[in-house]
């Protein structure tokens, strides 16, 4: 296969997004009309109650992004008309039937009519979201967006962003290979996505008959979701409602009725944009990130993990170009191979967890941050716990054994302590839980295949300055000290994460 202009195929396209305000979704939109503004159109799709607050939110939290501060630049005054001309904002929820629109939406129609590409990335990427709330968006969100997909009449391809990680704690190569319906990770037999629905239907019901109160129906559904996952063999609610969402494409395209490719893409985690852009765009505190704020804020003095295991990490703008190429190669070649495509580095580039270590010291150490006092925060090297023994003796040691203390003298005191007490025990809960949904990726012992993805970057003969994903182009060091951390010094530090 070889791949003619990425430009020239986006030209004229009419392209639906979902999950419009959501982290990837805003690289994909800028991108496309700052290199093609020949695009005809982008739908939006974004949660909102009406067209009201759609429009708000497409001010406040996609196009009001220093992100577009490169295309405001390009267009200057005539940036509002361009935008009102190529953006239709859609209210909508993936996690209904027909994405929530109105049977009679003439909008609706429209979609249906014009659309070329639909760009799946709605998604709840929170590791202990309710179960609810991420079997409706992860899993039967896809099923809806499949099922509107096919009266887009002029649709060329579908394509759907998961994770890498669907994987759970698998070891080894991993490779680009579907999830089969009802197929658990761990061997377990019975998972059954709709009777996983009406569980979740028959415990909110209970609940509900015995009065509970709103955070104990999140407490639960959240506890139901991680017994849930762990019972099939993976590690938290998210990955597993992915990897669900990805048997409902796999059972589509052995139907065979949508009639063009279903792709799925799979990066691994993501960080700052690499270049375009500009280097360093951040939103949000992402995995790797959180361990970066608490660790330059002081906060962080232990590290829990293997400092030789590779942790796979890729910039979002590399995913973004990974997802327009494959789009591209899909609509004009189709049923090229699986359409399954690992956007990751661990192969051709592996970062380890002592890298990690290594550059947040040296930026940390020649660039602290300034607290609100004015103050530089000093930073050390971290106590490295590199397994969970060593982490259990020392919770016990440095927090249980004051915590068991603070109980007796809250006792003999008349519960004089209470309120340390409490507090101490709820910090102890907290890190434990966050532990425990974090483990299995800082003990990742996997390494994703790419062969796909790689044989995606050799079709590709034109716009190749424009849309390289090759994980090779990093030089880690140099993309931590001087793009990624800057970015998230300056996007996420001062936004009370």
């Amino acid at each position: 296969m070889e791949l003619g202009s990425i430009l020239h195929f986006l030209e004229d396209k009419t392209i639906l997004i979902t999950g419009a305000t959501g982290f990837l979704a805003k690289i994909l939109v800028e991108k496309i009309l700052r290199v093609q503004p020949n695009v005809k159109k982008l739908f939006l799709l974004l949660r909102a109650a009406d067209a009201k607050s759609a429009t708000h939110r497409l001010q406040n939290e996609i196009i009001g992004k220093d992100l577009f501060r490169l295309l405001k630049e390009n267009l200057g005054p005539n940036f509002n008309s361009f935008i009102a001309q190529k953006l239709t904002l859609v209210p909508g929820d993936i996690s209904r039937p027909d994405l929530g629109l109105d049977s009679h939406s003439i909008l609706k129609q429209q979609i249906y009519d014009q659309t070329h590409v639909i760009i799946n990335l709605a998604a709840t990427t929170n590791f202990d979201e309710r179960y609810d709330i991420s079997l409706g968006l992860n899993t039967f969100g896809v099923k809806h967006v499949i099922n509107f997909s096919k009266k887009c009449t002029k649709l060329k391809v579908l394509v759907h962003v998961s994770t890498a990680y669907v994987c759970g704690e698998g070891e080894g190569l991993i490779m680009e290979k579907p999830y089969e319906m009802g197929v658990s990770l761990n061997g377990v037999v019975g998972l059954d996505i709709d009777a996983e629905h009406k569980l979740i239907r028959h415990n909110l019901t209970h609940l509900q008959h015995l009065g509970a109160t709103e955070n104990e129906i999140k407490v639960a559904m959240k506890d139901l979701g991680i017994t849930r996952a762990k019972n099939y063999g993976w590690p938290n609610t998210y990955v597993m409602t992915k990897a669900m969402g990805e048997m409902i494409v796999e059972e589509e395209k052995g139907k065979g009725e949508l009639g063009v490719d279903i792709v799925i893409v799979r990066p691994s985690i993501v960080t700052s944009t690499f270049k375009d852009p500009f280097p360093g765009w951040a939103e949000g505190v992402r995995t790797i990130d959180s361990l970066a704020v608490a660790y330059g804020k002081g906060k962080l003095t232990c590290f829990l993990g293997d400092l030789n295991a590779i942790v796979d990490v890729i910039p979002a703008d590399m995913v973004v170009n990974a997802i327009l190429v494959a789009t591209a190669a899909h609509a004009t070649h189709r049923a090229n191979g699986n359409g399954i495509y690992h956007v990751t580095s661990s192969v051709r580039n592996p970062l380890r967890n002592w890298n990690l270590q290594d550059v947040g010291y040296r930026y940390f150490t020649a660039k602290p941050w300034i607290n609100k006092d004015g103050k530089a925060v000093k930073v050390g090297k971290c106590k490295v716990l590199s397994n969970m023994d060593s982490f259990n003796r020392h919770m016990f040691l440095r927090y249980l054994l004051l915590l068991k203390g603070l109980q007796l003298a809250n006792t003999a005191f008349c519960h004089f302590f209470q309120g340390t007490y409490l507090d101490l025990n709820r910090k102890i809960q907290i890190v434990m839980r966050l532990v425990d949904l974090y483990k299995p990726y800082l003990f990742f012992k996997g390494v994703f295949d790419d062969i796909n993805t790689h044989n995606l970057r050799q079709a590709l003969l034109m716009d190749t300055h424009l849309f390289y994903f090759d994980p090779k182009l990093i030089h880690w060091d140099d993309y931590f000290l001087n793009t990624h951390l800057p970015g998230v010094v300056k996007y996420i530090f001062n936004k009370n994460y």
